[in-house]
C-alpha cells in the first residue's frame, strides 16, 4: 500500500465519546482487577468495563439501538473458547463446530480466544467484557498454536487450514483469525480461497515484530483477508506493528482488557491486533446484522468507505490500510451505497504484486519515539482537529501498525502458530 506514511498525519475517529486508553497485545502489562468467573462483584465490574475506552469512543450505546450483531456468527479460530466464564454463557455455539476440527474447541489453552470471543460478543454478566457485538454469537475453534506443548494432544488438535475450510462450509459469515506466521502454506491459502467462495468475510491480525524484522503475516497477507493494524485512544498505532501492502484497516487495539491466562480468573492490560482484528469483526457483525442481503464484498466496502483517513482511499497506507474502521457511520446512514455485491473491494492489494511494500516518504515511527514504560504506543508527532460531525473525538493515526506475530517452521509436520 501507498500513501501517508508513519511520520505523516491521519486525521480520524470513531464515532462517540473519548474513551480510556488501553493496550493491545500478547504481552500482559499487569491484572488491573481480580475476577472469579461467574462471581464477580458489580464494583469489579465497573473496574474492567471502565477499561474498554473504545466502547465509548466508538458510541457502543448509539452502535447498539441500531444493531446488537442479533443474527450474525463469528467463528473464532484460536487457541479454544471457554464458554463458561460469566460474560460468554450463552454466547459460544460449541455444538456448532464441525466434528472433524471439533477437538477441545470448547477448552481454551492460554485464556487467548476466550478474550478474543468476549471482545465480540461479551455480554459484560458477571464482570466480564463487554463486546462490540453482544447480539451476535461466536462458533469456536481451536488449532496449534505455541503454547499448547503436549505432543499427543497437539497432534489430535486441527492446523489452520482444517479450521479455516470447515468454518467456511458452516453458516458463520465472518471468520476471525488472530493469529499469524511469517510463512505462506499453500493449503491454507486455499482454505482462503474456499471459504471467500463461500461468501465468508475474513479478519486478521497482521502481526508484531516490526521492531525485529517486520515480516509479511499470514493470513491476514493472503488474498481476500483483511489484514488489520491497532489503534490506541488517540488513533495512534503500535510501533511495534508490521506494515506492508496487505495491512487493510485499522481498529482499537492498545490498552485491551484480556484474560492474563487459562485459569480466567484475572484480566490483564493487554496490546496487540488479535484484539484489532476482534473488534473489527464485531464491527462487521454490527453492520451485517442491519444489512442482511448484504454480501461481504458490501459489507467490507461500507467499512472501507467510512473509515478514518486523510489521504486519497486509492492509495492506502503501508501502516493504516485504507483508515480507522468507523461502524456509526454505516450504521447511522440510511442512504449509504454498500456497491456491487460481487465486487472485491481489496482488488488493488489482491492483485498482482499485492505484498510488495512501497517505500515510505518518512522514517517508522519507531525510529522517532519509543514506547513508554507503561508499554504503550509511540509518540511521534500528533495533530487534532475539531468536527461538527456527532461532535465526535476526532483521532490522529500516526506510526505503526501494531499485529499478532506467528511463528512455525515451513516443513514441520506440526505447525504452529503464535497468537498476540
Amino acid at each position: 500500500m501507498t500513501g501517508t506514511s508513519p511520520g505523516g498525519t491521519l486525521t480520524a475517529f470513531f464515532a462517540g465519546r473519548a474513551g480510556r486508553r488501553i493496550s493491545t497485545g500478547c504481552a500482559a502489562l499487569g491484572a488491573f482487577a481480580i475476577v472469579s468467573s461467574g462471581l464477580a462483584s458489580s464494583a469489579v465490574a465497573a473496574d474492567v468495563q471502565s477499561q474498554q475506552w473504545y466502547l465509548d469512543a466508538m458510541d457502543a450505546t448509539g452502535l447498539w439501538k441500531v444493531s446488537t450483531g442479533k443474527g450474525v456468527k463469528v467463528a473464532v479460530i484460536d487457541s479454544g473458547v471457554n464458554p463458561e466464564t460469566s460474560s460468554l454463557k450463552g454466547q459460544v455455539l460449541g455444538d456448532e463446530v464441525p466434528k472433524s476440527v471439533a477437538y477441545h474447541a470448547t477448552k481454551d489453552f492460554n485464556g487467548h480466544g476466550t478474550s478474543i470471543a468476549e471482545l465480540i460478543v461479551g455480554t459484560g454478566a458477571g464482570g466480564g467484557l463487554k463486546g462490540v457485538a453482544p447480539g451476535a454469537k461466536v462458533v469456536p475453534y481451536r488449532i496449534r498454536l505455541d503454547g499448547l506443548k503436549d505432543k499427543a494432544e497437539t497432534k489430535k488438535t486441527p492446523d489452520a487450514a482444517e479450521a479455516i475450510k470447515a468454518a467456511a462450509d458452516t453458516d458463520a459469515e465472518i471468520i476471525n483469525m488472530s493469529f499469524g506466521s511469517p510463512y505462506l502454506y499453500a493449503d491454507e491459502e486455499a482454505a482462503i480461497k474456499y471459504a471467500q467462495s463461500k461468501g465468508k468475510l475474513m479478519f486478521a491480525s497482521v502481526g508484531n515484530e516490526a521492531e525485529k524484522k517486520n515480516d509479511i503475516g499470514y493470513p491476514a497477507a493472503y488474498p481476500y483477508v483483511v489484514g488489520v493494524a491497532a489503534a490506541d485512544e488517540n488513533g495512534r498505532v503500535g510501533n511495534f506493528s508490521e506494515h506492508g501492502r496487505y495491512v487493510d484497516l485499522a481498529a482499537p487495539g492498545l490498552k485491551v482488557p484480556a484474560w492474563c491466562d487459562a485459569t480466567f480468573r484475572a484480566y490483564c492490560d493487554e496490546a496487540g491486533t488479535s484484539f484489532a482484528s476482534a473488534i473489527a469483526s464485531a464491527s462487521a457483525a454490527l453492520i451485517w446484522s442491519a444489512h442482511p442481503n448484504w454480501t461481504a464484498n458490501q459489507v467490507l466496502r461500507s467499512l472501507i468507505d467510512t473509515a478514518g483517513r486523510d489521504w486519497p482511499k486509492d492509495r492506502p497506507s503501508n501502516y493504516l490500510g485504507y483508515g480507522l474502521i468507523r461502524p456509526k457511520r454505516v450504521l447511522t446512514n440510511s442512504n449509504i451505497n454498500p456497491g456491487p455485491p460481487n465486487t472485491d473491494p481489496l482488488s488493488l492489494e489482491n492483485g498482482p504484486g499485492a505484498l510488495v511494500s512501497s517505500p515510505s516518504p518518512s522514517a517508522p515511527a519507531s525510529s522517532q519515539a519509543r514506547k513508554n514504560p507503561s508499554g504503550g504506543t509511540n509518540a511521534a508527532a500528533t495533530s487534532t482537529s475539531n468536527s461538527s460531525d456527532d461532535n465526535t473525538q476526532l483521532y490522529v493515526i500516526l506510526g505503526a501498525v501494531l499485529v499478532v506475530a506467528i511463528g512455525g517452521g515451513t516443513l514441520a509436520v506440526v505447525r504452529k502458530r503464535r497468537t498476540a
